[in-house]
C-alpha cells in the first residue's frame, strides 16, 4: 500500500477532498471508509490494516479540508451520498466495498438506495436512524433539541446534551429537552464563543437523524448490506436504530465486540 495521495473534486456546493492509498497488485475492488462528520483522519489507523487493498477515505463537505461553496448551514444525507457517488465515479475502478459508521452509515444507505451498482458490499455501523425507533417522536425531538440548543447557546451546552443523548440507555424520555445538563460535567466550555459552524451540531444533527430511508430500494438493491452494532453500546440510540434498520431489511445486525 502506498502513502495516501490527496485529490479534490468539485461537486455542487462544495470542493471535496479525498485520499487514496493504492495497492497496485490487488484484484479486489477499492475499500472506502467513511464517517460523518468524522473525516479521513479518523480512519488513518484502520486504513493501515488493509494493506492488501486500495483504500479510500474522505472529508465530508463542511469538514476539515472539504470546503462548502454554497453557504448552506445544513447538509442532507442525499447530498453527502451524491458526493460519495462522485468520488466512486472519479476512481474509475467500478463498484467499491464500503464501510460506513454513524452518520456515514446513514449517508451510505442513501447512496445504495440510489446507486446500488456502485457498491458491492456495504457494512453500515450504527446508523442513527431515529425515524425507525419505537420511540421515534421522542428521539427526533431530542435530536432537534440538541441542534436548537447549539443555535441558542453554543458548543458547550449543546455538546453536553449530545453526549447525554448518545449515552442514554433505552427509550428517550419525553422531557429530555427540559432536563438541564451542565457542560462542566463533561469538561466542556460554558461560555458561548459565538461560532455556529460545527459540522455535527449545526450541519448534520437534524438532517441525519430525521432522514427517511428508502427501504424498498434497499431491499431490492444488488448490494450486499450488512448492518452492524457494537456489543458495548447495547441499548443506546444508534445501537437500537441499527437493530431497527436491520429488521426493516429483513436481517439481523452483526454485533461488533
Amino acid at each position: 500500500m502506498t502513502e495516501p495521495k490527496t485529490y479534490t473534486l468539485n461537486v455542487p456546493g462544495a470542493v471535496v477532498a479525498y485520499d487514496v492509498r493504492r495497492n497496485e497488485t490487488t484484484t479486489e475492488p477499492p475499500l472506502a471508509l467513511i464517517g460523518s462528520p468524522m473525516g479521513a483522519a479518523g480512519f488513518g489507523t484502520l486504513a493501515k490494516h488493509f494493506s492488501d487493498r486500495t483504500v479510500v477515505t474522505y472529508d465530508p463537505r463542511g469538514v476539515e479540508r472539504s470546503k462548502r461553496t454554497d453557504g448552506a448551514s445544513e447538509t442532507t444525507p442525499d447530498e453527502h451520498a451524491d458526493d460519495v457517488s462522485r468520488i466512486i465515479s472519479a476512481l474509475g475502478a467500478g463498484p467499491v466495498d464500503l464501510f460506513a459508521s454513524s452518520g456515514g452509515a446513514v449517508n451510505a444507505l442513501a447512496l445504495v438506495a440510489k446507486h446500488p451498482e456502485q457498491v458491492r458490499t456495504l457494512i453500515a455501523h450504527e446508523p442513527p436512524a431515529a425515524q425507525e425507533l419505537p420511540d421515534r417522536e421522542q428521539a427526533l425531538a431530542a435530536n432537534r433539541d440538541v441542534h436548537e440548543t447549539y443555535l441558542r447557546k453554543g458548543m458547550g451546552p449543546a455538546m453536553a446534551k449530545f453526549i447525554t443523548l448518545v449515552m442514554l440507555k433505552g427509550p428517550v424520555p419525553a422531557d429530555f429537552g427540559e432536563r438541564p445538563v451542565d457542560p462542566a460535567m463533561f469538561g466542556l466550555p460554558t461560555a458561548d464563543d459565538g461560532a455556529r459552524n460545527d459540522p455535527l451540531l449545526g450541519q448534520n444533527m437534524v438532517t441525519c437523524t430525521h432522514y427517511r430511508h428508502d427501504f424498498d430500494a434497499l431491499r431490492s438493491a444488488s448490494t450486499r448490506i450488512v448492518i452492524a452494532a457494537g456489543a458495548e453500546s447495547e441499548g443506546e440510540m444508534a445501537n437500537r436504530a441499527a437493530h431497527a434498520v436491520a429488521a426493516r431489511l429483513g436481517t439481523a445486525p452483526v454485533i461488533f465486540p
